[in-house]
């Protein structure tokens, strides 16, 4: 089995804190000899859980980023009882690249796991996450946002897992971070997701979705900030009480919350995202683009909940989310 040439600078089991980075060696025209180097900072204080925070797991993603590297640079190891691992910018390539895959082999690393050690960057990776970082976790916050191609209401999330106990824990974390809303979400799709790998590792993991289009807002960073203290408190890594305001409980209990087109152009929403939805109401129309005089294509919503994620751009292409619809609980 080939082994993972990513080298950590820092020594995951020494008390303090330590900021360093994850060498991974690369090869490419501008630098032969070159490495790409993932900034990471090792909180560490005598033993006690350890909690995993990454942000920019998706490169176009800001919220998880800001809140981490402004973490990383005030946090003091004598707050903490055990050991916190942040890497703000997770999939480093495509956050210098401002996308949400990587520039160098277009890998998107939420659907790269468990990785490859021989693979291509995205797959050494998730690899050297999958055998090193989460290996090491008990808590794992993965903080997402829409990117330049989705908007969210901002909520917290966790999924229905096979381990009912596990699951309850999941929740208690998401619960705990406190998000405007919490929701059970049901993915498109988990195969090659950071969260699959985690879960399917018996880990408390939760993620979020804190808003969308590329760029970030001072709520959306606030809710962030707020939400990992109250996981690292939760958690009994850092000491104190629980900041915990009032959230909305979702769930999406099948595949009619996904409302996806079919007929690619100019989308005009119909609601705004938090509003509430019947069942069957106009949600969205696209319209024709090449010509004029065409009606518009209507888009339904197949559930009654609440408008809870959209396209962002304004135009839409052949398969892409119109809507997602949540049901509150």
């Amino acid at each position: 089995m080939a082994s993972n040439p990513i080298s950590p600078t820092v020594d995951f089991d020494q008390d303090g804190v330590q900021h360093g980075f994850l060498r991974l060696p690369y090869s490419h025209d501008e630098s032969a000899w070159g490495s790409i180097m993932i900034p990471v900072t090792v909180v560490k204080n005598g033993s006690g859980p350890t909690a995993v925070l990454t942000g920019a797991n998706h490169g176009d993603e800001y919220e998880g980023a800001i809140a981490l590297y402004d973490l990383a640079s005030r946090i003091d190891p004598q707050d903490v009882t055990g050991r916190i691992i942040i890497v703000p910018a997770f999939n480093y390539p495509a956050f210098l690249n401002k996308s949400r895959t990587s520039p160098i082999d277009g890998g998107n690393l939420n659907r790269t796991f468990p990785g490859r050690a021989d693979g291509t960057v995205t797959e050494k990776i998730a690899d050297f996450f999958q055998n090193q970082i989460l290996a090491r976790a008990d808590y794992v916050l993965d903080i997402h946002s829409g990117g330049k191609t989705l908007d969210f209401v901002p909520f917290a999330a966790a999924h229905f897992l096979s381990d009912q106990s596990q699951q309850a824990r999941c929740v208690e974390a998401m619960k705990a971070f406190n998000a405007p809303y919490s929701l059970m979400l049901l993915e498109i799709d988990s195969v090659g997701m950071y969260d699959t790998a985690a879960e399917n590792l018996g880990l408390v993991f939760v993620s979020t979705e804190l808003g969308g289009g590329g760029s970030s807002s001072a709520r959306t960073v606030g809710i962030a900030r707020k939400g990992i203290e109250n996981f690292l408190k939760h958690a009994e890594i850092l000491p104190g009480e629980l900041e915990i305001g009032p959230t909305i409980n979702l769930d999406m209990p099948d595949n009619r919350c996904y409302v996806s087109c079919d007929t690619p152009g100019l989308i005009e929403y119909k609601v705004d995202l938090g509003a509430t939805v019947e069942e069957g109401q106009l949600i969205a129309v696209v319209h024709e683009i090449t010509r004029t005089g065409r009606p518009p294509a209507l888009y339904f919503a197949g559930i009654s909940g609440i408008f809870t994620g959209r396209h962002f751009p304004g135009m839409i292409g052949m398969g892409d989310i119109v809507a997602v619809i949540a049901v509150p609980v």
